[in-house]
C-alpha cells in the first residue's frame, strides 16, 4: 500500500522533520502541524528537499487549537497521519504530570474521536515509546504488558491503550510503533549524542546522570523514517511494531565512543551527578517482528551515525553554540 498525501503531527520534532524529508523524497504532499513555529533550517532536513513546495506548515496547538487542526485535516484529507506530537521528556514530567496527561491523553482522545469518522483516512501511525514497559533487562516483545514508571510513560501507555480500543470498536486504522532512542544530525541539542559532541568541542563539562549506567539502543533518523514507511505500507492496523538495532550501549559507552572520535579524554569531559527520578535502567526491544513482517532493517550503524552527527555539529557549531543547550519546557 502506498500513499501520496500525509499529515504529520509534531512536524517540527526531530523524528517528524526527518519523516517529512523522506515523504517529500518519495513524491508525496505533506501537511505539517506543530505548536511551535518552524525553527532554523539546520534542524529541518525537509527544507533542503527539491520538493519542499509540496509541504505546507501550520502552527497549531492540540490543546488550544483542536478545531483548527480538525478543519485543516478535513480540508487536506490525508490518506495517512503520522503522529509525533505530545509532551516529551521523562524527568520533567514529574514537575506537572497533569500537563502530560492533558496533552498526550485527553487532547489526543478528542482528536481521535473525530478522526475515526473519516472514511478517507486509511492509516494512523502513532510513534510511541518503549518506556511504556518500564525497566527490563530482557528483550521486550510487542506482547509484553505495559508497566510505566513515570508520568511521561503513563501518558503514552494510556493513549496507546485508547487507540487499540478505538481500533477494536470502530476499526480505527491505527498502527503503534515503538522505537529505540532517536539520534542523528539535526537532533535537539539537549539529547545525549549531540550534547556530548557540543560539550566536547566547546570544552564544557558534561553532567552524566547516575554515571551513565543506563542501557539503551540508538536508531538513526533515516532508519526511523524507513520504519514508519514500512509500517504504513505493509503493517496491520491494530498491531504494535518495535524498531531497534540489536546493539545496545550504556550511556557512558556512548559518551566514551564520542570522546574517542573527537580525541577528548572522557575524564576531562564527564562529571558524574545523581540520577534523574524514575529513570528506567534499561528498555531493550526485540525488533524481529518488524524485520520479518515489515522487511525492515537498520541501514546506518551507530558508528556511522555518530560520525554524521559530529560532521553536522562541526558544520554548524557557531550557530549551535548561540542557541539554548538545555530543554526548555513549553506548557
Amino acid at each position: 500500500m502506498t500513499f501520496n498525501r500525509y499529515a504529520v503531527l509534531g512536524s517540527n520534532s526531530f523524528g517528524g522533520s526527518n519523516f517529512i524529508a523522506r515523504a517529500l523524497r518519495d513524491g508525496a504532499e505533506v501537511l505539517g502541524i506543530s505548536r511551535s513555529p518552524e525553527g532554523s533550517s539546520i534542524f529541518l532536513p525537509y527544507r533542503k528537499s527539491r520538493s519542499v513546495d509540496h509541504f505546507s506548515f501550520i502552527q497549531a496547538d492540540i490543546n488550544r487549537d483542536l478545531a483548527k487542526i480538525i478543519n485543516l485535516i478535513e480540508h487536506f484529507q490525508p490518506q495517512a497521519i503520522v503522529d509525533f506530537a505530545g509532551q516529551s521528556m521523562v524527568a520533567e514530567s514529574w514537575a506537572d504530570p497533569a500537563q502530560w496527561y492533558e496533552t498526550n491523553i485527553v487532547a489526543k482522545v478528542r482528536l481521535h474521536d473525530r478522526l475515526r469518522r473519516y472514511s478517507w483516512l486509511e492509516r494512523y501511525v502513532k510513534v510511541s515509546t518503549p518506556e511504556v514497559y518500564g525497566t527490563h533487562d530482557n528483550l521486550l516483545k510487542e506482547t509484553w504488558q505495559t508497566n510505566p514508571s513515570t508520568p511521561y510513560a503513563v501518558s503514552h501507555a494510556a493513549i496507546d491503550a485508547s487507540l487499540r480500543a478505538f481500533h477494536q470498536q470502530y476499526g480505527f486504522p491505527v498502527i503503534l510503533t515503538r522505537f529505540a532512542n532517536f539520534y542523528g544530525p539535526g537532533q535537539q541539542l539537549y539529547r545525549i549524542v549531540p550534547r556530548t559532541i557540543i560539550y566536547a568541542l566547546s570544552g564544557r563539562k558534561l553532567l552524566l546522570h547516575g554515571g551513565g549506567t543506563s542501557m539503551r539502543a540508538f536508531i538513526y533518523a533515516d532508519d526511523v523514517a524507513n520504519g514508519i514507511m514500512q509500517a504504513l505500507s505493509v503493517g496491520e492496523p491494530g498491531h504494535i511494531y518495535h524498531f531497534s538495532p540489536n546493539q545496545f550501549f550504556t550511556i557512558r559507552d556512548v559518551v566514551e565512543m564520542i570522546c574517542d572520535r573527537l580525541d577528548v579524554r572522557p575524564e576531562a569531559l564527564i562529571e558524574v551527578v545523581p540520577d534523574r527520578p524514575g529513570k528506567d535502567h534499561a528498555y531493550l526491544m526485540d525488533a524481529s517482528c518488524a524485520r520479518g513482517k515489515l522487511s525492515w532493517k537498520e541501514e546506518t550503524t551507530f558508528e556511522e551515525g555518530v560520525d554524521n552527527t559530529i560532521d553536522w555539529v562541526r558544520s554548524n557549531l557557531e550557530q549551535i553554540i548561540s542557541l539554548p543547550q538545555d530543554y526548555v519546557h513549553k506548557p
